[in-house]
């Protein structure tokens, strides 16, 4: 295929277009006579569940981390209408495909357990008696009642 005919998401994944299903169709609100005459909202599908170009672990991530997004087959679908080019709403809608995609499959470092330092556990002590202080001159004393 042509390097224009896939979308590059990932390192090691390049998405074909022809997975994409792109759908254009009036964009709703207000906005004069241009609105209700141009199909100018765009909706892409990509079936996730059924995609070749992905793997049994990239599958799994994707749905594990986009299964709010998913539809019940398991197909991925994005909107946009911000422009009243229909072009432009293609382009902004397949970049969000892209940045979403990605991001699913970004796998987190995993964190590493630390503990405070003597710094940091002097000042909170410190202020655990600041505070301690401030309470204790707040209470009534035995002599003024």
């Amino acid at each position: 295929m042509p390097p224009g005919e896939r979308l590059p998401i990932a390192p090691g994944l390049d998405l074909p277009r022809s997975e994409l299903e792109f759908q254009a169709s009036r964009s709703g609100g207000p906005g004069g006579q241009h609105v209700n005459t141009s199909s100018t909202r765009v909706e892409v599908w990509w079936d996730i569940a059924r995609s070749p170009t992905l793997s049994d672990e990239q599958r799994a991530r994707l749905t594990a981390r986009l299964g709010a997004r998913l539809d019940g087959s398991g197909r991925l679908r994005l909107v946009s209408s911000g422009s009243r080019s229909q072009l432009r709403n293609r382009e902004e809608v397949t970049e969000r495909l892209v940045r979403i995609v990605a991001d699913a499959l970004r796998i987190p470092k995993p964190r590493k357990r630390t503990r405070p330092g003597r710094a940091a556990k002097a000042a909170r002590l410190e202020a655990k008696r600041r505070r301690s202080a401030t309470k204790r001159e707040r209470r009534r004393r035995p002599e003024e009642e």
